[in-house]
């Protein structure tokens, strides 16, 4: 399982964003673009989508920009994911409304791919963008 590089960089605009939590007012993509690397495009485009998707609050005009919609350690990797990906869902058995597999009808293992589905995103739901945003530990050698 892979994201896509989308997903990937929401990730990283979205801990750009936390680190900015509580400090200045509203970010602008400009800014986020420089500080993350991301492309300014791309970065617009993100702001599209989590902004549809209620994870964070943007406004148009002179002293615009976007703000995250709630505190840091309430959102997770599994609402950035889903965000961008859709629903997380390792099969199209697990997708609702997906019927293209050939041996749906006889699968033995149907049955436990909502629970192995379910072990994925309650994992990315574990992980809070607080977590995200934080310094890393330095690890012992």
């Amino acid at each position: 399982m892979r994201l896509s590089s989308l997903a990937d960089y929401a990730v990283v605009m979205m801990s750009a964003a936390a680190r900015h939590c509580g400090g200045i007012g509203r970010l602008n993509a400009t800014s986020l673009a420089e500080e993350t690397g991301l492309p300014l495009p791309t970065v617009q485009k993100l702001v599209s989508k989590l902004s549809a998707a209620g994870l964070i609050e943007s406004q148009r005009g002179t002293g615009g920009g976007f703000r995250l919609s709630r505190p840091p350690a309430t959102i997770t990797l599994a609402d950035i994911v889903e965000a961008i990906e859709g629903p997380i869902a390792m099969t199209s058995c697990v997708d609702h409304g997906a019927h293209d597999c050939c041996v749906e009808g006889s699968c033995k293992v149907k049955p436990h791919w909502n629970a192995v589905n379910g072990a994925v995103r309650g994992a990315l739901a574990g992980v809070s963008l607080a977590n995200l945003a934080s310094q890393p530990v330095a690890e012992h050698a």
